[in-house]
């Protein structure tokens, strides 16, 4: 072969190699700018027995709250295991909320990133559900010093946590 023709072909690989790098500092920019925002967000879901509205992430993916967990007094630690098996909603810029959640969204800054909170509550996922859009596997399960509660949209927000602490909480 010619050199000419060695010459165009290295110039069409480089070239392509080019794109690639160009269509992937792209995709990583999109992702990233996806991720600089959180909003929690409204589906239907199955809790217990009941059809309800629910409060998930931006993957369609049910949102907790854990009572007596608010961002003063911190019962879901990463060092007492918890973030293992209910991790954070984590947030780099804005968080926002659909119509239909209630009470107030909110943020705070803990072990390095920005976890989202509702009602001074911080909100986590449960590794339980397998991280699949629309199941409910974590709601009433007592663990971590409280019981887990499900966000949920609509007149019954179960982000309103109580007043008192569940019974044998931290004593």
């Amino acid at each position: 072969m010619s050199s000419s023709i060695l010459g165009g072909r290295r110039l069409l690989a480089i070239g392509g190699v080019a794109m690639l790098a160009i269509a992937a500092i792209v995709a990583v920019m999109a992702i990233s700018a996806s991720a600089a925002s959180t909003t929690i967000g409204v589906k239907h879901a199955k809790v217990g027995s009941k059809r309800e509205k629910i409060g998930v992430n931006s993957r369609g993916v049910a949102v907790y709250w854990l009572s007596g967990d608010t961002t003063k007094h911190r019962e879901c630690r990463m060092n007492n295991g918890c973030f293992q098996f209910w991790p954070p909603v984590k947030v780099k810029g804005h968080a926002s909320k659909a119509s239909g959640i209630k009470g107030k969204l909110g943020t705070f800054k803990r072990n390095g990133f920005t976890q989202v909170t509702l009602n001074g509550h911080p909100l986590y996922t449960y590794s339980g559900d397998g991280n699949r859009p629309g199941v409910v596997s974590g709601n009433g399960i007592r663990t971590f010093g409280g019981t887990w509660h499900v966000v949920t949209a609509g007149k019954r927000s179960a982000a309103h946590a109580p007043s008192m602490p569940p019974p044998g909480y931290g004593y």
